[in-house]
């Protein structure tokens, strides 16, 4: 179709003020950069609706883990390398405020059903958009002890028990969100002074510490995903649907409940960003339903809009851990480091 002069500079005008830039010359809007986890994924084509939208393209860049990817915006942030993060959990929240790595923006679509996973104000709430949440558990290969004719761990307390000995990998709680919230977990059913003896004994019936969950997961757990030989992981509690084949009753795999310690997963505006505007519009197309409806079909876990809708594995096998542990975000943030400074020393090689 071919567009007057005027209607031309119309549409110019009108994409270059969605992308927050100048249409002097005519130029298309520079690309935002998502910068993420390694376990980002959307279905493809939907961050292309956010193209057709707002006329900016996303590339999206990994930076490991979540704690490596806070780790890298705090270090990078002279020089930021994006314009908007995802992935920033509420175990690691506290740190990327501090630093000052994110401006202070909040999606304009949240309402009150989401308040339930806004940070404390003054440790995240004004910078952070909460975007999906899970439970973090200890996952189990039913099919595998079935195989073996070994009884299935139920507790954290089995996990050091003899019978289970090289078959538990969990990840690394200084690079890996789910490494962390695993560590939390343990944290809150020990005790400050017990936990670093328990720590101690799962190392000592041979516990293997992956750098992220994708190697923990993919790689040396032994569901139906992957080929490894170690039938205890650490993963989400809505791990389970999408190991089920088409058309079958049962998940092969399974979450332990009396695990599981809640994680939240937040947005935000990265400090520094050359196009604010546009950064405020990315966040806030990852809160919509667009994104919401498709996260769990891609990244296992739970939207946290409340107008979003559940994929039918989800409603028939997929469990939400009734008590999980919870560790306050104060608590997180006044002793994460001395923890994590204990748990290396434990954990390390």
């Amino acid at each position: 179709m071919k567009y007057s002069v005027l209607a031309g500079a119309l549409v110019v005008a009108a994409t270059a003020a969605l992308a927050g830039c100048s249409a002097t010359g005519g130029e298309a809007p520079k690309p935002l950069v998502l910068v993420t986890h390694d376990s980002f994924a959307l279905s493809d084509g939907i961050l292309d609706q956010f193209t057709k939208e707002t006329g900016i393209e996303v590339q999206v860049q990994s930076a490991g883990d979540a704690g490596q990817l806070v780790n890298t915006l705090v270090l990078t942030k002279d020089s930021p390398l994006g314009d908007v993060v995802f992935g920033i959990d509420n175990t690691f929240a506290s740190r990327a405020v501090e630093n000052g790595v994110l401006e202070d923006y909040s999606s304009k679509d949240l309402t009150n059903a989401e308040d339930q996973y806004l940070l404390p104000e003054g440790q995240g709430r004004e910078q952070l958009t909460p975007i999906d949440n899970g439970d973090v558990c200890v996952n189990v290969d039913h099919e595998w002890f079935t195989e073996k004719g070994i009884a299935e761990p139920k507790t954290l307390d089995d996990l050091v028990k003899p019978e289970y000995k090289d078959l538990f990998v969990t990840e690394a709680a200084n690079s890996s969100s789910p490494g962390l919230a695993f560590l939390l977990a343990t944290i809150a059913a020990y005790g400050d002074d017990g936990w670093q003896d328990y720590w101690t004994k799962l190392m000592a019936n041979g516990t293997k510490v992956d750098a992220g969950w994708s190697d923990a997961y993919y790689v040396d757990f032994s569901g139906p995903s992957s080929e490894g030989d170690r039938p205890i992981v650490v993963s989400y509690a809505s791990s389970p649907p999408f190991e089920v084949p088409e058309g079958a009753t049962d998940a092969p795999t399974g979450a332990l409940l009396d695990t599981c310690f809640r994680q939240t997963e937040y947005a935000g505006v990265i400090a520094g960003t050359k196009n604010e505007a546009g950064a405020q519009k990315l966040v806030d197309f990852l809160f919509s339903t667009t994104v919401q409806n498709d996260i769990p079909k891609t990244m296992y876990v739970y939207p946290v809009n409340s107008k979003a809708t559940l994929p039918e594995s989800f409603t028939k096998f997929a469990k939400v851990a009734e008590d999980p542990f919870v560790v306050s975000p104060t608590e997180i943030d006044k002793n994460r480091e001395t923890w994590l400074a204990e748990w290396a020393a434990i954990a390390t090689p």
